[in-house]
């Protein structure tokens, strides 16, 4: 059985560790302090048994060393989710394609749409709604495998989408009148790299993107190539 390691995880594990290696350091006090009490007082003629304490030693001495590993792999872990932020901080200013129905219109930047249908479809449209569902926008899209739209933010009644985040849909009817599956991919740009419930999320617009849903990133069509 296998857990998620996140930030918040990696933290309480760090505690945890700091937890037992206090306990522990402790318990061995104590544990010095009644032998060393014990020693002093024993009968000359009569030496207690000390196979026990042995015993005790080498117990200690066994959850030193398991606390000792634990703190090299908090380390480790602590290390891996650094990294793993750093990593993510690459993507900023970056144009990314992520799996998603949820697009972001910033009011300028036009919006790729990528999608493929599960099956053959008789009928197939595309449509943009808004957050309460309202369509905005709708075309006649591909009837079968993968094609590629391009929304420039245009409203079906004229005009342009004011910034902010929509939903793409592909409505599409096989020949007995049954939808058909579809998976879309949306592009955007990174803006910036946050943290929720100890995962790692891209920034793109409004919307938090998980970096496992990156298909792939580019640099922008419009960055302005510094002078040689």
């Amino acid at each position: 059985m296998t857990s998620d390691v996140n930030l918040n995880t990696a933290v309480q594990q760090q505690t945890n560790t700091a937890n037992s290696s206090a306990s522990l350091a402790s318990d061995f006090t104590q544990f010095l302090t009644l032998l060393t009490t014990q020693l002093q007082n024993q009968d000359p003629l009569s030496p207690m048994d000390t196979s026990e304490f042995t015993n005790q030693l080498v117990m200690f001495s066994g959850v030193e060393q398991q606390i000792n590993a634990n703190q090299k792999l908090d380390s480790l872990v602590a290390l891996g989710l650094t990294n793993g932020f750093t990593s993510a901080l690459g993507y900023v200013g970056l144009d990314i394609s992520y799996v998603s129905s949820d697009l972001y219109y910033d009011g300028s930047r036009p919006v790729e749409i990528h999608y493929a249908l599960d099956g053959q479809a008789v009928t197939s449209k595309i449509s943009i709604t808004d957050e309460d569902g309202k369509e905005i926008f709708t075309a006649d899209a591909s009837k079968s495998g993968r094609d590629t739209f391009t929304w420039d933010g245009t409203l079906k009644g004229g005009g342009k989408a004011e910034p902010g985040t929509y939903q793409v849909h592909i409505n599409a009817l096989d020949i007995d009148n049954k939808p058909v599956g579809s998976t879309t991919v949306v592009t955007g740009r990174v803006e910036g790299v946050e943290t929720q419930n100890g995962s790692i999320f891209l920034l793109v617009g409004d919307r938090a993107v998980s970096v496992s849903n990156v298909l792939n990133a580019n640099q922008p069509k419009d960055a302005v190539t510094p002078p040689a």
